[in-house]
């Protein structure tokens, strides 16, 4: 081979070639605003439960000058699964819940004074949060309680959050 040759080490481990320069961890993640990293995350569906947890997102955001990020997790899974059968994919199909809670978000006056933005998903709720949290790298997720049977049954989506997730998890009553 022409040239000269980097040795191989006596411990085994990869000699990076000093002409490549690894990525920062800003551009390995995918892109995101900046304005709203380190900001708040706050699961909102306009149930009285998100409505709660978005004020308080709202408050945390902006006594601490960053930006919100309001996710809505749109159920793209077809009925199939609620009939027991095993769904062969996602359904990607668009959730026109988004665009409604998109409109009626900014036409609301108490979000005037924080930067927000509207980030939808599809998929399971927890797993989602989590990941916009990670996208972000926000100081918090902010979510509302569940109560009734629905979340006795299948479990809370704030409790299940709250043992998985990396990052502070705010459960709003």
């Amino acid at each position: 081979m022409a040239g000269h040759e980097i040795p191989e080490p006596a411990d085994r481990k990869q000699v990076a070639d000093p002409e490549s320069e690894p990525l920062p961890v800003e551009e390995a993640r995918p892109s995101c605003d900046p304005a709203f990293r380190h900001g708040v995350v706050v699961g909102f569906d306009g149930s009285m439960s998100s409505e709660r947890a978005l004020a308080y997102a709202i408050g945390m955001a902006s006594r601490s000058g960053s930006g919100l990020i309001i996710v809505h997790v749109a159920n793209r899974l077809p009925t199939t699964v609620w009939a027991g059968c095993e769904p062969p994919v996602f359904v990607d199909v668009p959730d026109h819940r988004t665009e409604v809670l998109g409109l009626e978000l900014a036409c609301a006056e108490y979000l005037s004074d924080v930067p927000w933005v509207l980030v939808e998903r599809g998929g399971d709720i927890c797993h989602e949060l989590e990941e916009v949290g990670r996208e972000y790298s926000a100081n918090a997720i902010v979510v509302g309680s569940t109560h009734g049977i629905v979340g006795r049954i299948f479990g809370s989506v704030a409790g299940r959050l709250a043992r998985r997730a990396q990052r502070p998890v705010i459960v709003i009553p």
